[in-house]
C-alpha cells in the first residue's frame, strides 16, 4: 500500500442542493466559498472562465459505502454488472468526485456557479479553470448505458417530481 495522501479542502459548497439525487442536477446556482486561509489573489483571473474543474468529497457518504465489486450502475438489472472504478458514484476508495460547473461570476472568496452536482456543505477539495485544449483528445467511447442512466441527470431540478 502507498502512504496516505494528506489532503485538506481548500472551501466548501454553500447553498444549491440540499439533498442527494442521481437525478435533476441542472439549473440549481450555488456557491463554492473559498477559506479564508487562501489570500484572494489566489482566484485573480479566474472570472474570465466560463467553466471549472472542481474535486469534492462525497462528505454524506461513509466508508461502508465503498463497494469494491461489480455490480449493475444504479443497481438496475437492465445493464451489466460493471467494476467499481466503472462508476463515478460514492462508492469508489476515496469518494471522490469531478464537476465541470459553469462559473457565473467571482464575488471575493464567493465562486457563484450553477450545475454543480454537490450538496449543501459540500467540501472543495480543489478547483481550477476549465481548458478544453485540457479535455479528452480524440474519438470518446463509452457503451450505451451512461447515456440511458444519466437521461435526467442534468434536467432541471425545478422539473423534478414531488417525492
Amino acid at each position: 500500500m502507498s502512504e496516505p495522501v494528506l489532503v485538506r479542502p481548500i472551501g466548501v459548497v454553500v447553498g444549491g442542493h440540499l439533498t442527494v439525487a442521481d437525478d435533476y442536477q441542472g439549473g440549481v446556482e450555488s456557491i463554492i466559498r473559498i477559506h479564508e486561509q487562501y489570500p484572494l489573489e489566489t482566484l485573480q483571473g479566474l472570472e474570465e472562465f466560463s467553466h471549472l474543474l472542481v474535486t469534492w468529497q462525497f462528505n454524506r457518504a461513509s466508508p461502508g459505502d465503498v463497494h469494491l465489486h461489480t455490480r449493475s450502475p444504479r443497481n438496475d438489472p437492465r445493464w451489466a454488472p460493471t467494476g467499481t472504478f466503472a462508476h463515478r458514484n460514492h462508492r469508489r476508495p476515496n469518494q471522490l468526485a469531478t464537476s465541470f460547473p459553469r462559473l457565473l461570476r467571482v464575488d471575493g472568496r464567493d465562486l457563484h456557479v450553477t450545475d454543480l452536482d454537490a450538496v449543501d456543505g459540500t467540501p472543495v477539495i480543489d478547483l481550477g479553470p476549465y481548458f478544453p485544449q485540457m479535455g479528452p483528445r480524440g474519438e470518446i467511447r463509452q457503451p450505451d448505458w451512461p447515456a440511458e442512466l444519466l437521461t435526467h441527470y442534468w434536467a432541471d431540478a425545478a422539473d423534478r417530481a414531488p417525492e
